[in-house]
């Protein structure tokens, strides 16, 4: 029987969850309708129950979150904090995530703050809900709370058994979110802290369509944004009239410098993007700094200097020092580079706009898309469905935001916008290039007397706000938009002072306007920071002729910091190291008060060709209570191997007016026969709150992988990505 709409949805179980549940199950019909009634406004009253947990027709529960699943697990962790304090099978618990006017606003899902902010709410919600159905079956059947039991889905007294769905008579739990008396994944854990599987990793693998790339619809037209040749490109002239009788064209979007292509098929708006790029004409200038290396030049620029730790005085306490030592780092512009390009649908009919997107954040899009389009909130619905893995701030937003304005020209039929993979790495708003320098003295026992830092940094973060400057096709519609500025300050300080303990310390930071498009990429500033600060403290070992290892731990007071350490250490104990090859060690505590993460790195190193082969890496991590230790060594695993290809290969390039690095050859990652084996040991503390991890292994993976090279080579590198021509001898 051919799926249809009605049963598709049907067999989800709740009429008006729509597309929200794509991700968890693979979309069954490639042609599904779009939903034309029960067009969702308001923002949930995140204050009662009913925004977070609902009770379905078939007895299952409903839980909604705000956050979007990019691949870390967070429909199955949730889903396991859900059914912990509800008693009830996973299997009775269906998610539906980041869905305007449907689930919580809980903003962006970045900082690693999943698990603890709307982990913690549903944690809440539930329990409250728990304990709110017990006292209503108590008072209908005058029995003492004490004597009933919730358990998947039914009261059950002494000698009486009531479902959930009878007790409430099909009402919805309106109540206000309270304080529940008991957690029970505190004092249960049944599900809490065990390793669930994720079901959507076999779709992916099988191919099926669970992404936004993936999404049908009939009557569906395809788009394609012609870009410019760069940043501050203005568009002369185009002649619509010269696609009029390319196959399948229906019109040209021109606004302002910005165009765009729509055709009946894809393949059809790909030729007429091509065509359009050679009959269009711009206005260009060369504007991007390329007759001075980019280290030098980002000194050059204006700053904002600031004073973020200034304990003793660190600058006398280094002179004073016999041992002193300084050194300079730096982190090139890195791209977030998802397998798969960004995409967006976009549907307007009857003066209300849809999307469907892989947004990290929906309401703040949608906010910056009301302002932009000088729509009303309410008028603007946003669906988030997964796209390609990406931990940061890609080109979601901007392939939404094109292609509601495309489909804002054309109405009545579903605009798909794909980007491209040239467009993709040319056009994203990258990882932001940094310089670290470090001083510091050592007293005659070894231990750091005094310590100087100083850093450079562009902003970390221009996601979407209300603003419409943080989109790109925003700066291309001659309405006054531009660059959106600085942007997040704070994210480049993250973790520059240094967690170790020390007597004397000065930090200082100078924030600069930079020439690239740049927003959050995993783990912000933490990453330059503590690749930095961990490659100095091993340096700083040698230096004092002491163990690296047991270096970190003469300044370390806490016991967390000391556990990870010291079991890395174990568990690396065994590895036999041969010539050409070394071992590298690194630690983290992110933020200074989140996840506790120490990393080791093996490699070989060729000394004539200079690569470098990384054989394993392993990391032991503490973030507290743990959820599902599964999902959190994924996490883990997938950090470092980013990290290291980070460290070994990534770097943006271009010229004077735009980037030059526009596919995997020009700008290469670690391929799968390049990537190590790893090992992740997880600390889990039940009595400790969950915080998150997503992050804390990204800065340490690249300081014990640059560790690990000098130890094999005797070469310290500093500036990033490892170039192999520096570790070849002749």
């Amino acid at each position: 029987m051919q799926t249809t709409r009605r049963n598709f949805l049907q067999q989800l179980g709740y009429l008006s969850i729509g597309f929200s549940l794509i991700g968890a199950t693979p979309i069954t019909d490639t042609l599904l309708k779009p939903p034309t009634t029960g067009f969702p406004d308001k923002r949930p009253d995140q204050k009662q129950i009913n925004a977070w947990l609902q009770l379905l027709e078939n007895g299952k529960v409903l839980i909604l979150s705000g956050k979007v699943e990019l691949g870390q697990g967070i429909r199955t962790a949730l889903k396991q904090i859900a059914a912990e304090e509800l008693d009830t099978h996973l299997d009775r618990i269906e998610m539906q995530l980041a869905d305007t006017g449907k689930t919580p606003d809980e903003g962006y899902t970045a900082g690693s703050n999943s698990i603890q902010s709307s982990g913690m709410a549903i944690r809440n919600v539930a329990a409250s809900a728990r304990e709110i159905i017990l006292k209503m079956a108590s008072e209908k059947w005058g029995i003492p709370v004490s004597q009933l039991q919730f358990k998947d889905g039914d009261i059950i007294g002494p000698t009486k058994k009531i479902s959930l769905q009878h007790l409430l008579e099909g009402r919805q739990i309106e109540q206000e979110i309270g304080t529940p008396s008991e957690f029970k994944g505190k004092t249960v854990r049944k599900f809490v802290g065990k390793s669930v599987p994720r079901n959507d990793i076999e779709d992916m693998v099988r191919g099926n369509p669970i992404f936004v790339q993936d999404l049908r619809f009939p009557n569906m037209v395809h788009a394609r944004t012609v870009r410019p040749p760069g940043y501050s490109s203005k568009l002369v002239s185009v002649n619509e009239s010269d696609f009029n009788t390319d196959p399948g064209f229906i019109k040209l979007v021109r606004k302002g410098s910005f165009l765009g292509v729509l055709a009946e098929e894809e393949y059809q708006a790909i030729q007429i993007m091509e065509r359009a790029k050679k009959s269009a004409k711009w206005e260009s200038e060369d504007y991007l700094p390329t007759n001075i290396p980019l280290k030098e030049y980002l000194k050059t620029l204006p700053l904002e200097t600031k004073t973020e730790e200034d304990k003793g005085d660190a600058e006398t306490a280094i002179l004073q020092s016999p041992i002193q030592h300084s050194a300079s780092y730096f982190k090139p512009y890195i791209m977030h580079a998802p397998n798969g390009p960004s995409c967006a649908v976009a549907l307007f009919e009857d003066g209300k706009l849809t999307v469907w997107s892989h947004s990290q954040g929906i309401y703040p899009l949608r906010n910056s898309m009301a302002a932009l389009f000088k729509m009303s909130e309410n008028d603007i619905h946003i669906t988030g469905v997964p796209g390609s893995g990406c931990y940061g701030h890609n080109t979601a937003d901007d392939a939404a935001t094109e292609a509601a304005l495309i489909a804002l020209e054309y109405p009545g039929r579903p605009v798909r916008l794909q980007w491209m993979r040239n467009e993709e790495n040319g056009w994203e708003p990258y990882g932001t290039a940094m310089i670290v320098e470090i001083k510091a003295g050592l007293d005659a026992q070894g231990k750091i007397s005094g310590w100087q830092n100083e850093l450079w940094s562009d902003g970390h973060s221009n996601r979407p706000d209300g603003s419409p400057e943080s989109l790109l096709p925003a700066r291309f519609l001659d309405q006054g938009y531009g660059a959106p500025g600085i942007g997040y300050k704070g994210g480049a300080v993250r973790n520059s002072t240094p967690y170790y303990t020390i007597d004397a310390v000065n930090v200082q930071s100078h924030i600069f306007l930079g020439p690239l498009r740049t927003s959050s990429l995993r783990a912000l500033g933490a990453y330059a920071n503590i690749f930095a600060l961990e490659c100095f403290m091993d340096e700083l070992s040698h230096k004092a002729k002491i163990d690296p290892v047991e270096f970190r731990l003469m300044h370390l007071t806490d016991p967390r910091s000391i556990a990870c350490l010291q079991k890395l250490r174990k568990n690396t104990a065994a590895i036999d190291i041969t010539k050409g090859e070394g071992l590298g060690y690194a630690f983290c505590h992110y933020k200074n008060e989140e996840s506790y993460c120490a990393v080791a790195a093996h490699l070989k190193v060729d000394p004539k060709s200079g690569t470098v082969q990384l054989k394993k890496m392993w990391a032991v991590i503490d973030a507290g209570e743990t959820i599902n230790p599964d999902g959190l060594k994924n996490q883990t695993e997938g950090s470092m191997i980013q990290s290291a290809s980070w460290a070994l290969k990534e770097a943006v390039h271009f010229d004077a007016r735009h980037i030059t690095n526009l596919d995997w050859n020009s700008y290469p990652i670690l391929r799968f026969s390049e990537t190590p084996e790893t090992e992740v040991e997880v600390i889990d503390r039940p009595e400790q709150p969950p915080v998150g991890a997503g992050e804390v292994a990204q800065g340490p993976a690249t300081a014990a992988v640059l560790n690990a090279l000098f130890n094999a080579t005797g070469i310290r590198v500093r500036d990033l990505p490892v170039m192999p021509e520096i570790l070849m001898v002749s």
